[in-house]
């Protein structure tokens, strides 16, 4: 086997092209390899959130609707950390509020009541989606930062062509391999995150729906009690 060719293949590695890299592509690839592994980690911490958040709000809504004191499975369930719990603390802590005084304005309770659960639930969604722009930056800025380093190790490959006077493969290739190397590492982390982003979005709107439908039926519930009352 020639020995050139061993040689030339070492040098194109992707840890040899790195090395070799000038300082603006070593930036731009060391800037990529971390926003890969910010949003592997963000993926990973998502991931068993949602899945949690929707095993325990099936959970606490089924034992919910069989509860029998609406009362006293909310004593019980008060520091519970889920956005159903949470929806249900604003529902009775307004009910409570509301009908505390001798004569009850049902027309305004009903509104109040909406609007307290339904801010609640939109406030536990924000914070479940909050790293979801994290994502959505990676996933589109992450390409173009490649590229901006893809063109400048061009740029340095025809400055050394012209040095060097010669255009054959040897002279240029480190410098067109290591500037697709960016693009490659900017596509590395901009496809996983952009997935993510997509099936995420996707879980976190099925928690929502989920959550405004408790939250609606809970205010039904109310409602139907606020009918019986005086």
């Amino acid at each position: 086997m020639n020995p050139v060719f061993n040689m030339d293949a070492a040098t194109l590695s992707p840890v040899a092209l790195f090395l070799q890299a000038d300082l603006v592509v070593k930036v731009v690839m060391a800037g990529l390899l971390f926003a890969s592994l910010l949003s592997w980690a963000i993926i990973i911490s998502l991931w068993f959130r949602i899945r949690r958040t929707r095993k325990g709000m099936a959970k606490f809504e089924g034992d919910f609707w069989k509860a029998e004191d609406i009362d006293a499975f909310h004593k019980r369930e008060t520091d519970n950390p889920l956005p159903s719990a949470k929806v249900l603390a604003a529902g009775v802590a307004e009910w409570r509020r509301s009908t505390a005084g001798g004569g009850i304005d049902k027309a305004g309770t009903r509104e109040r009541l909406a609007t307290v659960m339904g801010a609640t639930a939109a406030s536990e969604i924000d914070q479940l989606s909050d790293r979801l722009n994290i994502l959505a930056t990676i996933g589109s800025v992450a390409p173009f930062v490649g590229l901006f380093g893809t063109v400048w190790g061009i740029m340095r490959s025809f400055t050394g062509i012209a040095s060097a006077q010669n255009s054959s493969l040897a002279v240029v290739a480190p410098g067109i391999a290591e500037a697709l190397f960016a693009t490659a590492i900017g596509l590395f982390a901009a496809i996983p995150a952009v997935i993510a982003y997509n099936r995420f979005s996707h879980g976190i709107n099925r928690v929502e729906a989920s959550l405004n439908r408790f939250a609606d039926s809970f205010h039904a519930t109310l409602s139907r009690q606020l009918d019986g009352s005086r």
